[in-house]
């Protein structure tokens, strides 16, 4: 589109859960239910429009061996922008990804700096790998680096224990967070295990990745501090075939991530009946492909989170969770639009109709 033209969209704007309008108007790139008085160069969409879908556990730039180049990185962003994800919360990159940002074809990412791991207790080349005692330094350094955001690896297999265990003592983690909160920043958590989320909540965590060992006693925990969850349930999926391949080696590590797996359904229902708030997160990056969201989306429905929720979990409840504007007057015309009500099933999200990007209606 050029500057002065304008993009009409009409049928069902899903502007919220309950609030649903029949069209609505872009003008230079940004939203408006008014009609403009003198549009010319009008081009017109209709069909079922969603606020750019959120995943808010991505990973632009990382590769299964760490960083990846810009190349890489932009053919990870389409996928996801081709999926419909036009609002990304990077949860962790060794790559800078900046460059994104001045390019109006790429989704728009908010970006947690790099992920902050114990020594040699992490993915190699993906993290900061230090001691506790410079755990604040570093998580004040990729506070100023992120958008608001800092993520810390909470647990990962401890070699001389044979299984998952925490990654840092309570005091340091209560500075880190503490640190972080004064800057500005917000700070979640890799978490798999059921030993790590007790002193990270007690401690101030914003939230927790895939809370896998959430359980009974720790939910009225997370629901009393408004601790959300990414539950990256397609990524949870691959925990029997990792279990196998550690069984030799660490066989009390693969037994604890096959009973994770077994009940993560039963995990994330209990998590969303108490009102601890879940989001949409595919962890996409690393050894995930991109372009995922509509998968774990439908995984949340599986769980047995009900449609709408779910849906509201990688659109309105998510964008507000992360500051960002839906289809609201004046917002960037961010959205996606389908032929069929994705509300009525979600599998509709996996086919998008029309991706309207920064109010560009993309090929």
């Amino acid at each position: 589109m050029n500057d002065h033209a304008v993009l009409h969209v009409k049928g069902r704007i899903l502007v919220g859960p309950e609030e649903v309008r029949d069209e609505l108007w872009v003008v230079d790139g940004r939203i408006s239910y008014d009609r403009p008085v003198a549009a010319r160069d009008v081009r017109r969409v209709s069909g079922w429009a969603l606020p750019g879908l959120v995943d808010a556990h991505c990973h632009v730039g990382l590769g299964p061996h760490g960083p990846v180049d810009q190349d890489v990185a932009e053919k990870q962003a389409l996928a996801d922008r081709e999926a419909g994800t036009l609002l990304i919360r990077d949860a962790g990159s060794p790559s800078d990804t900046r460059w994104v940002d001045d390019r109006e074809d790429l989704p728009k990412i908010i970006r947690a700096g790099r992920h902050i791991a114990r020594t040699r207790r992490y993915i190699r080349n993906f993290a900061w790998e230090i001691e506790p005692e410079d755990l604040v330094a570093y998580v004040a350094q990729e506070a100023r680096r992120g958008d608001g955001w800092v993520k810390l690896v909470g647990d990962w297999i401890d070699r001389e224990v044979g299984d998952l265990a925490p990654s840092w003592p309570r005091a340091e983690v209560e500075a880190a967070i503490a640190e972080a909160h004064r800057l500005g920043a917000r700070v979640t958590a890799h978490c798999f295990a059921e030993n790590s989320l007790q002193d990270l909540v007690e401690a101030g965590i914003d939230c927790v990745e895939h809370a896998t060992g959430l359980t009974e006693d720790l939910i009225p925990l997370f629901a009393s501090r408004g601790v959300a969850i990414v539950p990256t349930l397609v990524n949870i999926a691959t925990f029997p075939k990792l279990a196998d391949g550690g069984e030799t080696k660490f066989p009390r590590w693969s037994a604890h991530m096959r009973r994770l797996h077994e009940r993560r359904y039963d995990t994330v229902r209990a998590a969303y009946d108490a009102g601890i708030p879940v989001f949409v997160g595919t962890d996409a990056g690393g050894t995930l492909p991109h372009g995922l969201v509509a998968a774990e989306v439908a995984e949340l429905v599986t769980a047995g989170i009900p449609p709408l929720d779910a849906l509201a979990a990688t659109t309105w409840s998510a964008r507000a969770w992360l500051g960002r504007p839906g289809l609201t007057e004046g917002a960037p015309a961010d959205l996606v639009v389908y032929d069929q009500d994705p509300r009525a099933d979600v599998r509709v999200l996996a086919d998008p109709d029309r991706i309207v990007l920064n109010g560009r209606v993309l090929p």
